[in-house]
């Protein structure tokens, strides 16, 4: 039994950091990272799984306290052919740095048989994270949700008072785009390459990388519009060629007219558009993208991409054939848009990178991988001279 005085914290929105909504359900609180009007708007179930996996999402508090405990219901997800994943992480940070991890056991499970494009959940029990041996002088204390791991909030505690962290005048960035966005095979929360970018920034996070789910949606370039933001990136492509979603004549308007909306609400703000890393299954190979059935239970899932090459010529994209593309409707635009800026995704990933640190399935990053990444972004994008040059304190 805990030695701990607790104080039952209330989970009040003022204490979520990330998030765009706030869902009260039968536990407590599951935050999402889309609204629900757009979440309204479209039945795919990849989305709803991906919006409601919390990266970036944070509780931010100002404590006294030596202990928190965090009780929240997970809902973890199990590959059928795959190895076990990893428990989802919570990473602590007071006063900005690093003070420990750990996990919660139990949940629900998601089943998912990927050959079979079918997915089971079983419900499961809530657990506890909790935290000790802080300092005992007023800090601010953050505890950052699993970015891959649905998380319901259930109850809060700490050994003293709590309240929210004051608006410390950051920046706030806001960045959209694919799984390598979401986190992908990142370590924890901290360490997804946006996470470690705005670390690097000195900038608030709000991150809509939306794993499988960067298709150019509208409700997604509303969100974006309506979201209040200093600093705006999305970073477009990787899905669009991996879900085979569009041709040539269908990408161009669409990205016209994706940035179109976001310029409806925010026409002067910095935004910066990033071509895909390079993955070298479709750079020259159109998708669909599908899981390598001879993968399974090789204790290493990999993707592999099903297109002609030969249908180029009909239309159908490829990573070189997006790269060109948004470079041309960036020139194009920037003449009547200053604050409009382009980033060629190999700039953050490029063959040398491919030869030293080679996508573990060949279409996800890994621990190391989002590090670098994180770190050529932020001295691209915050450095003297870059986008988003005026985006730190």
């Amino acid at each position: 039994m805990s030695s701990y005085d607790w104080f039952t914290v209330p989970l009040t929105a003022d204490l979520v950091r990330g998030a765009l909504d706030l869902e009260r359900t039968g536990h407590g609180l599951l935050p999402h990272r889309l609204p629900a009007r757009a979440r309204a708007q479209c039945a795919d179930p990849q989305l709803h799984m991906v919006e409601s996996q919390p990266s970036g999402v944070r509780l931010a508090l100002r404590t006294r306290a030596t202990a928190v405990e965090l009780d929240t219901l997970p809902t973890k997800r199990v590959y059928v052919g795959a190895p076990p994943r990893p428990d989802g992480v919570y990473d602590l940070l007071v006063d900005g740095r690093p003070a420990g991890s750990a996990s919660v056991t139990g949940g629900n499970t998601l089943t998912i048989d990927m050959a079979a494009g079918t997915a089971e959940r079983r419900p499961g029990p809530v657990g506890t994270v909790r935290f000790t041996g802080l300092p005992a002088t007023v800090k601010d204390v953050e505890i950052w949700l699993p970015h891959n791991e649905t998380t319901e909030l259930v109850a809060l505690r700490a050994d003293a008072p709590v309240e929210p962290v004051p608006d410390r005048g950051r920046k706030v960035w806001l960045h959209h785009g694919s799984s390598i966005s979401h986190g992908s095979d990142a370590a924890s929360p901290t360490t997804t390459w946006p996470a470690l970018a705005a670390s690097l920034g000195g900038v608030e996070l709000i991150n809509l990388g939306l794993g499988g789910s960067a298709l150019l949606d509208p409700f997604t370039a509303r969100t974006l519009r309506d979201t209040p933001a200093d600093l705006i990136s999305v970073k477009l492509g990787i899905n669009v060629v991996n879900a085979d979603l569009m041709r040539l004549r269908a990408f161009g308007p669409a990205v016209h007219g994706f940035l179109d909306t976001i310029r409806e609400g925010r026409p002067d703000t910095p935004l910066l558009v990033i071509s895909p890393i390079l993955c070298p299954i479709h750079e020259d190979t159109p998708g669909p993208c599908a899981l390598d059935l001879g993968s399974l239970g090789s204790g290493q899932l990999r993707f592999r991409a099903t297109g002609d090459p030969a249908e180029r010529a009909y239309g159908k994209l490829t990573l070189a054939v997006v790269r060109e593309e948004l470079a041309r409707i960036v020139r194009q635009r920037a003449t009547e848009d200053p604050h409009l800026h382009h980033l060629d995704g190999r700039d953050l990933y490029g063959e040398a990178d491919s030869a030293e640190l080679p996508l573990p399935d060949d279409l996800h990053p890994d621990a190391a991988t989002h590090r670098r990444i994180g770190e050529r972004f932020a001295a691209l994008a915050f450095a003297p001279g870059g986008p988003f040059a005026d985006g730190a304190l």
